[in-house]
């Protein structure tokens, strides 16, 4: 079975209160299986543009991907996040050969 990707690029505004939301997100991150691969790494933009933090979380599955985002706890993990930054998330299959 596939793996389930989020690919987030992310400007976050407020520092402090981003940490609010790394620590509320931390609980359906576990619940999920997620495992950070890219946590904040500034891009080497080689072609078009990209917010200056980029984030890349590995789930077991696309399903769980996907669960993990409609979740309760993520949603409210979200609505900190949302008000101190700007960016992008997309969810994503991993490719399997």
């Amino acid at each position: 079975m596939p793996k389930g990707y989020w690919i987030a690029n992310v400007d976050v505004h407020d520092a402090a209160v981003y940490e609010k939301y790394r620590a509320a997100n931390a609980k359906p991150f576990a619940d999920f299986g997620a495992k950070f691969l890219v946590r904040g790494a500034a891009p080497d933009i080689r072609e078009g543009s990209s917010h200056p933090r980029v984030v890349v979380i590995e789930f077991a599955s696309l399903a769980d991907a996907v669960a993990c985002y409609e979740s309760a706890d993520y949603q409210a993990a979200k609505d900190i996040r949302a008000s101190v930054s700007d960016g992008n998330l997309v969810i994503v299959e991993g490719y399997t050969p």
